[in-house]
């Protein structure tokens, strides 16, 4: 089955189901997303230590990736981007990129001056200097960036907020997503809503109900994994997950280790992301088929073995986990590449494996 979205050019086409968990293609003007996906993280215009080419090199074959409002607004600038021709230039990357609203940064790391229902007073986390961030303010942003797909501005209060910040959030955010609906966006920029209400089912019902009604291209459940219980996180994806829109893309924000990515497609969600591989390899943690590797850890210093032997990434085929460590140890760049292409090929198998298992045992959609 496949469903015409919204803006032209953007179609989700459901393959095959198993139990809650889907599989599909996301098909944009950039290129065909095959679903479930995991999308490496580009904060600042670049996924940490690799280039486009090897991002989009199998085995790893990134579709999509994400870039960041907050951050490429204070820098490098909109000007520079804008005179770059936009983020698919600047950074030399061709297939299709997803870029956040920049309110989850702001909440988090941005001294906030002023919250109200028009939008967030914040100073940088750079220099201090003070900005003004609206609904209207984040679309603009991501039309200049020119992102395939563009999230909705929110507010993600934290995980163990009470329930009447609950309640205010849920009402700015259905609020601002009308807003975003309505505000100019770049020629075949694909918009997603954003779902908040912590861990309370009901109110995560009652807001999914106010945000699909706006007819996006996609939903996403923003607001879990900032505090709360992994017990709570995964109840709500089962409770909540896959009642969202069936013939719509479902996006998990954030989200996670390899067990939640499972728990996630289990649950029904189409799409990922997450700096836990890149992070993760940059502190000398490797995700293997046999658990985690802690890459400082003396037993490796004569081990010449590869990282993961069932890996074929070309970290796993030329180096042993020998070599990498004494890169790690001696704080050499190349460690940080070998070990960050290493664990996005891993995710990116790892939500693979899961996508050929629905599309064996699964139903034809």
């Amino acid at each position: 089955m496949r469903f015409d979205l919204p803006t032209p050019g953007f179609s989700f086409e459901l393959l095959a189901t198993l139990g809650h968990a889907r599989a599909g293609i996301l098909h944009t003007p950039r290129g065909d997303i095959p679903t479930p996906v995991f999308m490496p993280v580009g904060t600042l215009g670049t996924v940490k230590a690799m280039t486009a080419d090897e991002l989009c090199a199998p085995p790893l074959d990134a579709r999509i990736i994400l870039g960041n409002t907050y951050h490429l607004y204070l820098r490098p600038g909109l000007e520079v981007i804008e005179a770059a021709g936009g983020l698919h230039r600047f950074s030399a990357w061709s297939r299709p990129l997803l870029t956040d609203s920049g309110g989850f940064q702001v909440f988090s790391l941005a001294a906030i001056n002023e919250i109200d229902d028009d939008g967030v007073t914040f100073r940088s986390h750079i220099d201090g200097s003070k900005h003004r961030l609206t609904p209207e303010v984040s679309m603009h942003i991501q039309s200049v960036l020119g992102s395939d797909i563009a999230m909705c501005f929110d507010q993600c209060p934290p995980g163990d907020a009470p329930p009447e910040i609950h309640e205010v959030a849920l009402a700015r955010t259905t609020a601002w997503a009308a807003r975003c609906r309505a505000a100019p966006r770049a020629e075949g920029q694909a918009l997603f809503g954003i779902v908040q209400g912590g861990i309370d089912a009901e109110r995560r019902r009652r807001h999914a109900a106010a945000i699909t009604a706006l007819d996006f291209d996609g939903h996403a459940l923003g607001g879990l994994a900032v505090g709360e219980n992994l017990d709570d996180t995964y109840r709500i994806l089962d409770e909540i997950a896959h009642t969202l829109p069936a013939e719509r893309p479902r996006y998990l924000m954030g989200v996670g280790t390899p067990r939640d990515l499972s728990r996630g497609i289990a649950a029904g969600i189409d799409m990922f992301d997450c700096v836990m591989p890149t992070r993760n390899a940059r502190n000398g943690y490797l995700f293997t088929q046999a658990g985690r590797v802690n890459i400082p850890n003396a037993q490796y210093r004569t081990d010449l073995g590869p990282v993961d032997p069932d890996c074929p990434c070309s970290t796993c085929r030329i180096h042993s986990r020998a070599y990498l460590r004494h890169l790690y140890i001696a704080k050499e760049i190349l460690y940080s590449r070998l070990a960050t292409l290493h664990n996005l090929t891993f995710y990116a198998r790892h939500v693979r494996r899961l996508r050929d298992d629905i599309l064996t045992s699964g139903q034809p959609a």
